[in-house]
């Protein structure tokens, strides 16, 4: 017997509460970062704390774990991809201010896109092709790309605007393995493995010695207490997402997502006072407005 979904005004609120939770986790790993958190370490304790939280609701749903030999081999694929995503993301994090990391990173539904395509699928339609051609005009607003060139690269800047673009590329080819290849496969059950990837990939990582600094300790209580709330604020998305997915509606409701980059911004400005000038604002509204209309684009 399918779910009974929620009614769309708490729908649309439980994804709000998502969204802003997620964006939060940034904010959090911004501060832990701050205070001498390995990169590796933000990571393995966000993976870890979603993990132990998927594997108590995979095994309270009693969900099989049987999964084939080509199923497992796209599993780990997706697995390694979300490890590249999470290490991009708080690299991205790292260097610049954490909306304007998150924008780029949402542009992943325009790459989702262009990959379907470039895969046999079907191309973009007139209207699809519009509007990111729109939403890559508010990107250049957004990452005040004039100024930039008038005044000089900077080094940082232009290192988390790729890191970030890098996440969005991984994240839609992580997306379209999920649609294409592992649709069939519980979502909680794809989930969990795919963290379980994410923090074996992470650990071996750590211990190869790569990133010297990875697993450095917060150096100071704060950076403790960030590196605890970016676990478990990631963690109660994650989960809250999953267990909610089947009443949330999400093929109508999904676009309120798109409000994490806001949320990000604007905890950006009260809490890391992270501020962007009034044209970077409306090229950031421009690029959500573009991508909520993208998820709604028609057919033909």
């Amino acid at each position: 017997m399918p779910a009974i979904t929620f009614p769309r005004h708490l729908a649309v609120l439980i994804l709000l509460s998502v969204a802003c939770t997620f964006a939060g986790n940034h904010i959090a790993a911004r501060i832990a970062f701050d205070h001498g958190t390995g990169l590796l370490l933000a990571i393995l304790c966000r993976s870890g704390g979603t993990l132990l939280a998927l594997t108590t609701l995979v095994l309270w749903r009693r969900e099989s774990l049987r999964l084939g030999a080509a199923v497992m081999r796209w599993q780990l694929l997706m697995g390694l991809l979300i490890a590249v995503q999470s290490f991009c993301i708080y690299s991205a994090v790292v260097r610049i201010p954490v909306g304007l990391a998150l924008l780029v990173v949402n542009l992943s539904p325009i790459l989702l896109v262009l990959l379907t395509w470039l895969l046999g699928g079907p191309p973009p339609t007139r209207r699809a092709a519009l509007i990111m051609g729109i939403i890559l005009a508010g990107l250049v607003l957004v990452l005040d790309v004039p100024a930039r060139l008038q005044g000089g690269m900077d080094g940082a800047w232009l290192e988390g605007v790729l890191f970030s673009l890098t996440a969005a590329a991984v994240f839609a080819c992580a997306l379209w393995i999920t649609e294409h290849r592992l649709s069939d496969m519980a979502g909680p059950v794809r989930s969990m493995l795919t963290m379980a990837v994410v923090f074996g990939a992470t650990s071996l990582a750590g211990a190869s010695g790569v990133f010297p600094d990875g697993l450095s300790l917060p150096d100071a209580a704060s950076g403790w207490l960030a590196l605890l709330c970016l676990a478990v604020l990631y963690g109660t998305a994650f989960s809250v997402l999953f267990v909610c997915m089947p009443r949330l509606d999400i093929a109508r409701n999904a676009p309120v997502m798109n409000i994490e980059p806001v949320a990000g911004m604007l905890f950006g400005w009260l809490i890391l006072d992270q501020r962007l000038g009034a044209l970077q604002i409306v090229g950031g509204l421009v690029v959500i407005g573009g991508i909520v209309l993208l998820a709604y684009r028609r057919p033909g």
